[in-house]
């Protein structure tokens, strides 16, 4: 071809995709958007029926920091109303059971707790309502309205003393448990997560629960007596995976050594929620051996609240279920159900029949809460983030519009549902985006992306990382390969010891699916991915050399390495075996050990301070392919965990994106 016929098919090219953008007034998709966006969370309807409060949070790139704040809207629809001022986080919202009151949790000043705060319906300023010395986790009303059920972590030693310039002074950690580091909470000592009975005007809370256990997801009882709660209370709870449900007097005197114990499943029983009439539980439970670990699929059940046999509702529904709650009537329980790149909002009668997938399709709904006939929920799309819906008498209705402004400015491109075969026969599922201006001429530049997890799924939701690549010409595919959740426990379980073998062959094959449609350009393709995201990249680059660039995000390698430096101990030791006795399997998964086969230029990047997957795992990849002579970066951001939250670095991690797949991949 000479440089006349070049011009003239490049001329004729750019003919074709131009009516596409004179179509539309709208813009491509920027990184700054990213800081536009605001996100929705925490529905919760007034007692009166009126008003759905809920959280907004939003990042400040100036000032290099998020904020969340509380609204309400009216239910039938209008404009919203901001609850809380700017200058200050505020989170949980929850309606006093009087509906005379809009409370939230909030640490005001740099170096204040977070208390519990009460705002007057009838207008004034915030009142902070306690006032804990280490501060408050999270709380709940009880149904007569007169009492808080907080939850309190154990104060340090220090802050038992009246010398405040020596609570300043660095201490040293004293270690002693099994479990002894999490990402987030540091270095773990004895301190527990407690519950606190507290009585508005009274100074202090009274502790009904203690001892070397952590509890959680308190819930009252509907006569307000009780208060049903969640711990591993086994003789070594940093050992196991167990989790119990638990009821403990609100009267407690003797600090939660009387307890009634209602479940006693070895394995997770959690999410607890009353039936109206006080006489049973509603909750999540794992019935599958603890050798399956997160792979198991996690079932909906009943208790009485006096404890006894369970009744799986869910045991030949092969699908996850989460955050059940009962209605108003006691006759159904509503929950959030995973399946097949969906998170649905699901129905069952209390006696288990009568399943009905109510909100359902290409959509995921998230928190949601009931009261009487009307249900508000978050709701997300491929091409609408997270927004507040009302479910009412089988209508549907958006309430918030907290992006609308910005989604109208925009050209966003069309998530694809795909499904494909791996190379065994397997079928799998996926989501194509397509550049903005596509030509089914062209063979584009092409991102696989990878999720985390492992046991997680690209679900119908919005996800900005895509729809920048889109806008920077790329094609993208997210595949959910076998390991992910969403498609029964034997898909999930398959990844179990085996990384990197079949969830690299389903990832290939959505490549390869691309290729043979005429999408994907083979000679132009890059992969990425956070987390375990990270992990299958490394498996990737390591087993072929298609791909001319990867970004390897918090990613782990090294598997013997990470033994007492991350903090999945337990299951490490589930899946592989101790290091010292079965090193053989621990080594044969390992990507580092086939960092001589990588040749696609990789950037390494994550948190510092990462304990979930350290960064340790990428400094000993880049310091290999820096040996080896490859081309390659390495990342890290300061004071920085897992997720990566200061805006300034979330810009820049961004900008490292684009930049390297454009000088590697295009």
């Amino acid at each position: 071809m000479n440089k006349l016929q070049s011009l003239t098919i490049t001329s004729f090219l750019l003919l074709i995709s131009l009516p596409i953008f004179a179509q539309s007034d709208k813009r491509a998709i920027s990184i700054e958007d990213y800081f536009k966006l605001k996100t929705v969370g925490s529905p919760q309807i007034s007692p009166d029926g009126q008003w759905v409060a809920y959280t907004v949070s939003e990042k400040d790139l100036e000032k290099d920091k998020s904020e969340t704040r509380i609204w309400m809207i009216p239910i039938e629809g209008g404009e919203a109303i901001p609850m809380t001022a700017k200058g200050y986080s505020a989170s949980s919202p929850q309606w006093s059971p009087d509906g005379k009151y809009l409370s939230f949790i909030a640490a005001k000043g740099e170096e204040a707790k977070s208390q519990v705060w009460t705002l007057n319906r009838l207008g004034g300023e915030a009142v902070q309502l306690t006032d804990i010395k280490q501060g408050v986790s999270a709380y709940v009303w009880s149904p007569d309205n007169n009492r808080l059920l907080l939850m309190i972590k154990d104060p340090k030693p220090e802050l038992l003393t009246e010398d405040k310039e020596d609570d300043k002074k660095p201490k040293p950690y004293v270690i002693d448990r099994l479990q002894f580091k999490r990402d987030y909470a540091g270095y773990l000592d004895r301190r527990r997560t407690h519950i606190y009975v507290y009585t508005p005007g009274d100074s202090t809370a009274v502790q009904i629960t203690s001892g070397d256990y952590d509890d959680s997801s308190p819930a009252w009882s509907p006569d307000g007596k009780t208060i049903a709660f969640v711990s591993n209370r086994s003789d070594n709870p940093d050992g196991n995976s167990n989790s119990d449900i638990w009821i403990v007097s609100a009267d407690n005197t003797d600090k939660g050594q009387s307890l009634l114990q209602v479940t006693t499943n070895p394995q997770e029983d959690h999410s607890p929620a009353w039936s109206p009439d006080g006489q049973n539980l509603t909750y999540v439970t794992v019935i599958a051996a603890p050798e399956v670990m997160w792979y198991a699929t996690k079932h909906l059940a009943t208790i009485s609240a006096k404890g006894g046999q369970p009744d799986v509702l869910t045991s030949s529904l092969d699908r996850n279920v989460r955050s059940p709650k009962y209605s108003t009537d006691g006759q159904t329980i509503w929950f959030r159900l995973e399946d097949s790149g969906e998170n649905q909002l699901a129905s069952m009668a209390a006696n288990g029949k009568n399943l009905k997938r109510t909100v359902a399709g290409g959509l995921s709904v998230g928190s949601f809460h009931i009261n009487g006939s009307s249900i508000a929920l978050l709701m997300s799309k491929p091409s609408l983030p997270t927004e507040v819906f009302l479910y009412r008498t089988n209508e549907l209705k958006q309430l918030t519009s907290a992006n609308t402004d910005l989604l109208s400015e925009l050209q966003l491109s069309e998530a694809e549902n795909i499904h494909f075969r791996s190379y065994d026969g397997t079928e799998i599922e996926g989501f194509i985006y397509k550049p903005i201006g596509f030509n089914p001429s062209v063979k584009y530049p092409t991102i696989l992306r990878i999720h985390g997890g492992p046991v997680s799924q690209y679900a119908f939701s919005f996800r900005f990382d895509p729809q920048l690549y889109t806008a920077h010409g790329y094609l993208v595919i997210e595949t959910n390969p076998r390991g992910s959740s969403g498609y029964g426990q034997d898909f999930s379980h398959v990844l179990f010891a085996d990384w990197g073998n079949k969830d690299f062959e389903d990832v290939m094959a959505g490549v390869d699916y691309l290729i043979e449609l005429g999408l994907a350009d083979p000679d132009r393709l890059g992969v990425g991915g956070w987390s375990y995201g990270g992990i299958l990249t490394n498996y990737v680059i390591t087993q072929t050399d298609r791909f001319k660039g990867a970004v390897s995000g918090a990613s782990e390698a090294l598997y013997r390495a990470n033994y007492g430096h991350d903090h999945y101990q337990r299951h490490w030791e589930i899946e592989l075996g101790l290091p010292w006795e079965n090193a053989e399997a621990w080594e044969r998964i390992s990507p580092f050990n086939k960092v001589a086969n990588i040749t696609t230029p990789t950037l390494w990047i994550g948190g510092a301070l990462d304990w979930n997957v350290p960064i340790l795992n990428s400094e000993q990849m880049y310091q290999a392919m820096k040996r080896l002579g490859r081309e390659t970066q390495l990342v890290v951001y300061p004071k920085e965990h897992h997720s990566i939250r200061r805006p300034s670095f979330q810009k820049d991690r961004f900008e490292r994106f684009l930049g390297w797949y454009e000088k590697y991949v295009k």
